[in-house]
Protein backbone atom coordinates (compact mmCIF):
# COMPACT_ATOMS: atom_id res chain seq x y z
CA UNK A 1 0.00 0.00 0.00
CA UNK A 2 1.13 3.36 -0.80
CA UNK A 3 2.36 5.38 1.95
CA UNK A 4 -0.36 8.19 2.08
CA UNK A 5 1.57 11.04 2.89
CA UNK A 6 3.13 10.81 -0.43
CA UNK A 7 0.56 10.25 -2.77
CA UNK A 8 -1.37 13.51 -4.16
CA UNK A 9 -4.42 15.42 -3.41
CA UNK A 10 -6.17 13.87 -6.64
CA UNK A 11 -4.79 10.76 -5.74
CA UNK A 12 -5.99 10.81 -1.97
CA UNK A 13 -9.33 12.20 -3.44
CA UNK A 14 -9.75 9.08 -5.61
CA UNK A 15 -8.97 6.44 -3.23
CA UNK A 16 -11.25 8.13 -0.62
CA UNK A 17 -14.32 7.67 -3.71
CA UNK A 18 -13.12 4.23 -3.80
CA UNK A 19 -13.18 3.66 -0.06
CA UNK A 20 -16.52 5.02 0.24
CA UNK A 21 -17.96 2.98 -2.53
CA UNK A 22 -16.80 -0.21 -1.33
CA UNK A 23 -17.81 0.65 2.33
CA UNK A 24 -21.22 0.70 0.63
CA UNK A 25 -21.75 -2.22 -1.51
CA UNK A 26 -20.53 -4.30 1.45
CA UNK A 27 -22.77 -3.07 4.07
CA UNK A 28 -25.44 -3.98 1.37
CA UNK A 29 -24.01 -7.15 0.68
CA UNK A 30 -23.43 -7.68 4.73
CA UNK A 31 -27.43 -6.51 4.98
CA UNK A 32 -28.55 -8.78 2.30
CA UNK A 33 -27.16 -12.17 4.09
CA UNK A 34 -28.54 -10.49 7.52
CA UNK A 35 -31.86 -10.94 5.83
CA UNK A 36 -31.51 -13.89 4.39
CA UNK A 37 -30.50 -15.73 7.37
CA UNK A 38 -33.22 -14.06 9.24
CA UNK A 39 -35.79 -15.02 6.18
CA UNK A 40 -34.38 -18.58 6.93
CA UNK A 41 -34.98 -18.69 10.66
CA UNK A 42 -38.41 -16.75 9.87
CA UNK A 43 -39.19 -19.99 7.62
CA UNK A 44 -37.79 -23.02 9.53
CA UNK A 45 -40.36 -21.61 13.02
CA UNK A 46 -43.59 -21.12 10.60
CA UNK A 47 -43.48 -17.82 9.61
CA UNK A 48 -42.84 -14.97 7.07
CA UNK A 49 -40.34 -12.29 7.88
CA UNK A 50 -42.58 -9.76 6.98
CA UNK A 51 -45.36 -11.61 9.78
CA UNK A 52 -42.57 -11.29 12.31
CA UNK A 53 -41.51 -7.78 11.59
CA UNK A 54 -44.66 -6.53 10.54
CA UNK A 55 -45.09 -2.55 11.65
CA UNK A 56 -47.65 -2.64 14.28
CA UNK A 57 -50.58 0.10 13.31
CA UNK A 58 -49.56 2.85 15.20
CA UNK A 59 -51.86 5.98 16.90
CA UNK A 60 -52.75 8.10 14.20
CA UNK A 61 -52.98 12.21 14.75
CA UNK A 62 -56.25 13.59 14.04
CA UNK A 63 -57.19 15.88 11.22
CA UNK A 64 -57.40 19.48 13.24
CA UNK A 65 -60.29 21.23 12.19
CA UNK A 66 -60.25 24.35 11.19
CA UNK A 67 -60.62 27.33 14.08
CA UNK A 68 -59.29 30.55 12.55
CA UNK A 69 -59.70 31.88 9.15
CA UNK A 70 -58.06 34.38 6.93
CA UNK A 71 -60.68 38.40 6.99
CA UNK A 72 -59.17 38.73 3.40
CA UNK A 73 -59.81 34.81 1.95
CA UNK A 74 -62.08 32.88 4.32
CA UNK A 75 -60.48 29.51 2.36
CA UNK A 76 -57.54 30.16 3.91
CA UNK A 77 -57.88 29.13 7.44
CA UNK A 78 -55.92 27.77 10.58
CA UNK A 79 -56.43 25.22 13.03
CA UNK A 80 -54.43 26.84 15.63
CA UNK A 81 -51.89 23.81 16.11
CA UNK A 82 -48.33 24.46 14.94
CA UNK A 83 -46.86 28.15 13.80
CA UNK A 84 -49.15 30.81 13.05
CA UNK A 85 -49.46 31.42 9.74
CA UNK A 86 -48.75 34.97 8.64
CA UNK A 87 -51.97 36.63 7.99
CA UNK A 88 -52.94 35.51 11.45
CA UNK A 89 -50.02 37.83 12.65
CA UNK A 90 -50.79 40.39 10.71
CA UNK A 91 -54.32 40.44 11.81
CA UNK A 92 -53.46 40.28 15.87
CA UNK A 93 -50.45 43.09 15.22
CA UNK A 94 -53.38 44.97 13.38
CA UNK A 95 -55.39 45.22 16.22
CA UNK A 96 -57.51 42.14 15.48
CA UNK A 97 -57.76 39.50 18.18
CA UNK A 98 -57.98 35.93 18.14
CA UNK A 99 -61.53 36.11 18.39
CA UNK A 100 -62.51 38.47 15.38
CA UNK A 101 -60.37 35.47 13.16
CA UNK A 102 -62.66 33.00 14.97
CA UNK A 103 -64.10 30.76 12.27
CA UNK A 104 -68.64 31.09 13.14
CA UNK A 105 -69.96 27.67 13.33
Amino acid sequence: MNNLNEMSLADLKTLQKDVGRAIGTFERRRKAEAVAALETAAKEMGFTLAELIGQQPGRRRSIAMAKYANPADPSDTWSGRGRQPHWFRDALMAGRTEQDLLINT
